[in-house]
This record gives C-alpha cells, sequence and structure tokens, in this order.
C-alpha cells in the first residue's frame, strides 16, 4: 500500500471543503481535497441558485462547485476522486485510508462529508429531483411564488418549512403519515393559524406526477384507510430529516444523538487536537452553502493556527 505525508487533507467537495481549500492553500498548507462519492457535493443535485452571494444573475449547483473546485485548484489544492475507507485518530499525524488502497497520513484534518436528506424512497421522487422535488425549502421555495406545493413531514422542521412556504406560494399542504404534529406547540400554532396551509392527516405519498419537461405537477397520496387523494402542485418539498456523513469519524469524535459532529463554542474543533468540522456535517439548523463555505474558512483558519501552534 503507497503512502503520503500532507500537512491538510480536507475529507469531501461541497462548498465547506472547497472553501477549506482555496483558505488552506493560500495559506500554503497544500492542502488534498478527496471528493467523496458526490463530488461537489448535494448542492450539485440543485439545479437553480439565487441565493449565493456574487452571482447576481444566479447559477447551478454544478456551475458553482465547478467554480468552487477551479478556484481552489488555482491556489494549488491537490482535487482527488476517492472515498475513505477507514480512519485512525487515535495520534498525529492521523493515519487515512483511501479506497483501501493509499494510505495518508495528514497532520490536520478538516472533515467536511456534509449530510444527506431523508428521502421516501419511492421512484417518481428521484424522477423529479430537481425538477420540483426538492429537500430545502429555503433553498427552492423562491421558484414556487405564488404555486401550490407539498410539505412532507410532522417534525418542527417540516412546520418551519411549511411556514416559510406559506409566505410565498399560493397554498401550502402538510402530508403527515400520523393524527398529530410532532413539532413543539408553539410551531403547532403557528401552522395552524395559517390560512394557506392545509394539513392532510394521515396520509402517505404514493407517487409524485409530473411532466418529463414541465417537472412536477401533482402527487398521489394514500389514506390510511386505504382510500386515495390526488393533489395538484408543483413542488414537493421533503421535510423528514437529514443525516450527517459521520459514521466514520464517530469512535473518535463526539456527536449529539443525531450524529452531528460537536465543535468548540464559534470554531471549527473537535475533540481531538488537530481534527476540524465544516459544513453540514456539523451543522443542523442552517445547512446553507453560504453558511457552509463560512466554516471551511474557519476550519482552514484553524487548522493553519494549529500547525504554527504545534511546530
Amino acid at each position: 500500500m503507497s503512502s503520503e505525508n500532507i500537512k491538510c487533507l480536507i475529507i469531501g467537495s461541497g462548498p465547506a471543503g472547497y472553501t477549506a481549500a482555496i483558505y488552506a492553500a493560500r495559506a500554503n498548507l497544500s492542502p488534498v481535497v478527496y471528493e467523496g462519492i458526490q463530488p461537489g457535493g448535494q448542492l450539485t443535485t440543485t439545479t437553480e441558485i439565487d441565493n449565493f452571494p456574487g452571482y447576481p444573475n444566479g447559477t447551478t449547483g454544478q456551475a458553482m462547485m465547478d467554480d468552487l473546485k477551479a478556484q481552489a485548484e488555482r491556489f494549488g489544492t491537490s482535487v482527488r476522486f476517492g472515498m475513505v475507507s477507514e480512519v485512525d485518530l487515535s495520534q498525529r499525524p492521523f493515519r487515512v485510508i483511501i479506497d483501501n488502497e493509499k494510505e495518508i497520513y495528514a497532520e490536520t484534518l478538516i472533515i467536511a462529508t456534509g449530510a444527506t436528506a431523508k428521502y421516501l424512497g419511492i421512484e417518481s421522487e428521484e424522477k423529479y429531483k430537481g425538477q420540483g422535488v426538492s429537500a430545502c425549502a429555503t433553498c427552492d421555495g423562491f421558484f414556487y411564488r405564488g404555486k401550490d406545493v407539498a410539505v412532507v413531514g410532522g417534525g418542527d422542521t417540516a412546520c418551519e418549512e411549511a411556514s416559510y412556504l406559506a409566505g410565498l406560494c399560493n397554498k401550502v399542504y402538510m402530508i403527515v403519515r400520523r393524527d398529530e404534529l410532532r413539532a413543539s406547540k408553539a410551531m403547532q400554532e403557528r401552522v395552524k393559524n395559517t390560512p394557506n396551509i392545509e394539513i392532510l392527516w394521515q396520509y402517505n405519498t404514493k407517487e409524485i406526477v409530473g411532466t418529463p419537461i414541465g417537472g412536477v405537477n401533482g402527487a398521489l397520496l394514500v389514506h390510511k384507510n386505504g382510500s386515495e387523494k390526488k393533489i395538484d402542485i408543483h413542488g414537493f418539498f421533503l421535510a423528514i430529516g437529514h443525516h450527517p456523513n459521520s459514521e466514520l469519524f464517530s469512535k473518535w469524535i463526539d456527536t449529539n444523538e443525531e450524529g452531528y459532529i460537536i465543535t468548540e463554542g464559534k470554531s471549527s474543533k473537535t475533540n481531538v487536537p488537530g481534527v476540524f468540522a465544516a459544513g453540514d456535517v456539523q451543522d443542523p439548523n442552517y445547512r446553507q452553502a453560504i453558511t457552509a463555505a463560512g466554516s471551511g474558512c474557519m476550519a482552514a483558519m484553524d487548522a493553519e493556527r494549529f500547525l504554527t501552534e504545534n511546530r
């Protein structure tokens, strides 16, 4: 097995990973980025992006990630395709195995592996992803102004997303499989007192319907009693949670009950000195490209300071 020693290893290639690489490269840390199974991260599944500063005419998720990657490479970042298969964070330098065939010893490690949105697992959901199916109302709600949409879920996140969409859309259906909401009382009251939100109790989604060109135009629901209902919508929003991609590190890195990496105060520091976390893998609240990029900047600066202090 071949081996390599590097100053700064960045695992993950979304806004957090690439921004960390830009800052680390400019600090002469010669960073290496491993892109993972989805180069560019989950943002590459988003078609239009209108809320990232610096793109007055908007852009696409893939174009933005291509820009960030090119900027990181411009300053000397080595961006590589590969999956981390094993890590040992018990001592520095940290031992990281890539694709079970390459061994890396890293003086600092930035974890930017992101989080994966939970989906229902139906075929039509994948078919219309990016064409009406979304897991982020804050990211994509703007494109459905004045239209009818649906939100799946009954927790705080679903209520927050439905409330946000209600301020933009004509009507918001909440598809709730139970006969009650799991959200806090305050969020429940907000939803129930919003005139253009309609809760469809005890329904599951059987199929999302649409056209190849126009995207989503409806959803077929099944009630607990077996009866079916068709709703006409243009946007279908998943709000049933996210899963942080932190399992690989959980033996050494502290996480909360949901698996999000815990960082110290207003920093990117984990409980292991020299290991830092950035982006959605440590952010259960905002999950935006701009906040991920900001935390990537923090992680690179924290890594640079750590190396300076531990020469």
